[in-house]
């Protein structure tokens, strides 16, 4: 019975291994394409009362540094250059 299931549980390993994979390449810096930023952004931006402006900078992010983090707000760890990109005066120029 143990000699059963050895290979499901290496399949389910690889299989955990393999979505894990997708998963990362889909929110990592710079994996984004040009044409990815409006919809992220969007979404970015949906739950803000301040649309425009949100989607102004989401944008100029996006276009720098092909990453949105996921959600409407925070998780900026997963894009550091979208994370890193600071106004003038210091605070985040990337919303």
């Amino acid at each position: 019975m143990a000699s059963q299931r050895i290979p499901f549980l290496i399949l389910s390993l690889l299989l955990l291994i393999a979505l894990s994979s997708v998963a990362e390449a889909a929110y990592s810096s710079g994996k984004l394409q040009p044409t990815d930023c409006k919809p992220k952004c969007t979404y970015r931006c949906s739950a803000t009362s301040h649309k425009k402006p949100c989607m102004f900078f989401c944008l100029k992010c996006c276009a720098k540094c092909l990453c949105v983090p996921p959600g409407t707000y925070g998780n900026k760890q997963v894009c550091p250059c979208y994370n890193n990109w600071k106004t003038k005066e210091g605070g985040p120029k990337c919303p």
